[in-house]
């Protein structure tokens, strides 16, 4: 089975559909509650598969602070599971419903709030979609760095609830390193604010970091505070061609270790690179086995290609070639970000992985992927945010074939295990959501699983909170 239901702790009394809408609509205007079966349907999962999930009771659109705490309270005194949404474009099931649930989707709260300038800083709301906001600061002369593949679609606080990555990790970092403070609204209803809107602050525990990654299972993020850059000059790409994984895998390391700084260092297997080519036609030289993408965004970035570009023909590169302008490198761009769903269209359906290692281990991880594929029979593309050692591992199969379904599924754990072996994490960027629970507790081992189920006990002491997900 692809999909199933997610149950959660409810009150021993059932609490009538009516009953719960009435309540609802005490604090929320008609539109933002939605109780017909075929709409709340559609909000049941996100993208992943292998992740079950229920049916909610109810979708509940709330566009103030104010009305998303009147839902937490409707939910703490009914003791109703509540899962907080996005886009839902992510990838581990953090967003799935639970059978019986609230589905708090905050697309609503979509609003920029401020933009500082001097201090460098974006308030936002939840909802805002990730490219509106890069959008908008960089008329300021501002850069919003973290960038996930899904930029046009994601919002802030899902990359905030799943501690998302992107494409310039390598020199700018994750969410998790913009978040400087939150408002969050918490089971019971109150609001707790965290963190700062300063340049420093070490004021107490850091709370905000806890929930950047914690998937809703704490709190419900209502408001955040961001870290902005001065924005940077325009980047310049260079692709360069290699014989094997492996080669391409050497001149990461040879790149690092040559304490280049390139804004990403993006890699694409020949699967994907043909996948890509199927889909739109994008020229992508399918005579390679690895492709990698290097880009720097640096005041001069032609001599920093030329000095990457060398140590590519070092590795065994066959070909090394620097985009000539701005339009050549948002082409190469492209393609990259167009891998996942490149992929998808082979089979149909696909298992994206999201295995971290440590970059002097990135060969080793590809050539067990290959391996893995081989043993599975299965068409298995690896892209990679190489730089940072991030693999997405991304296994195509037929979901209507219940014997390449199992041998996806048993593929993918190999993947982790492999993962995990090679001294990496279950996840760099995507969650853990459903489909990493299990391997979330080998990866931290008893203690770390007693000291996270504290934490959620301290926060959410009923288990309303995203239940099912995490833990």
């Amino acid at each position: 089975m692809i999909m199933s239901r997610i149950e959660a702790p409810r009150s021993e009394d059932a609490v009538a559909a009516g009953d719960l809408t009435d309540r609802l609509l005490a604090g929320l205007p008609a539109e933002a509650v939605l109780t017909d079966p075929e709409v709340t349907a559609s909000y049941a999962n996100d993208m992943a598969s292998f992740c079950p999930a229920g049916v909610p009771a109810v979708v509940v659109l709330p566009r103030t602070v104010e009305q998303v705490q009147h839902v937490m309270r409707i939910a703490t005194e009914l003791r109703l599971p509540l899962v907080p949404q996005g886009a839902r474009s992510g990838l581990s099931g953090a967003a799935n419903a639970t059978d019986g649930c609230i589905v708090l989707s905050l697309t609503k709260m979509d609003r920029i709030l401020e933009i500082s300038p001097v201090d460098r800083i974006a308030v936002v709301e939840p909802g805002v979609i990730n490219a509106t906001l890069s959008h908008a600061v960089e008329e300021h002369g501002l850069y919003y760095p973290p960038d996930p593949s899904s930029w046009e679609m994601c919002t802030i606080g899902g990359n905030i609830g799943t501690g998302s990555g992107g494409l310039c990790c390598l020199k700018y970092g994750v969410t998790a390193e913009y978040v400087l403070g939150l408002d969050v609204v918490l089971a019971d209803g109150r609001l707790l604010s965290t963190g700062r809107r300063t340049a420093k602050g070490v004021a107490g525990y850091d709370l905000t970091r806890l929930f950047v990654g914690s998937e809703g299972s704490l709190g419900v993020v209502v408001r955040a505070v961001l870290a902005l850059k001065p924005k940077p000059p325009q980047q310049l790409v260079l692709a360069a061609e290699f014989p094997s994984a492996a080669a391409a895998c050497d001149a990461v390391c040879r790149i690092m270790e040559g304490g280049h700084v390139p804004s990403l260092l993006e890699l694409m297997d020949r699967t994907t690179v043909k996948a890509v080519n199927d889909l739109a036609r994008m020229g992508l030289p399918e005579t390679t086995e690895a492709l990698l993408l290097a880009a720097f965004d640096t005041p001069d970035p032609a001599a920093d290609l030329a000095a990457v570009g060398a140590l590519c023909e070092a590795a065994g590169a066959t070909e090394v070639v620097p985009a000539e302008d701005a339009a050549e490198s948002e082409m190469l761009l492209k393609a990259r970000r167009l891998s996942l769903t490149a992929l998808e269209a082979v089979k149909g359906t696909t298992m994206i992985d999201d295995v971290c290692v440590p970059r002097s281990r990135l060969g080793a991880m590809l050539e067990g992927v290959e391996r893995i594929a081989a043993k599975y029979d299965l068409t298995i593309g690896v892209c990679a945010h190489a730089g940072d050692g991030n693999t997405h591992p991304t296994v195509c199969f037929d979901a209507q074939d219940p014997e390449e379904s199992r041998r996806a599924r048993e593929s993918f754990d190999e993947i982790m295990a492999l993962g995990l072996e090679l001294g990496g994490t279950i996840t760099g960027e995507h969650g853990v959501g459903v489909l990493k629970k299990e391997w979330l507790a080998r990866e931290i081992g008893p203690v770390g699983v007693e000291m996270q189920r504290a934490v959620k006990q301290a926060f959410d002491p009923l288990g309303i909170l995203n239940p099912g997900k995490v833990l």
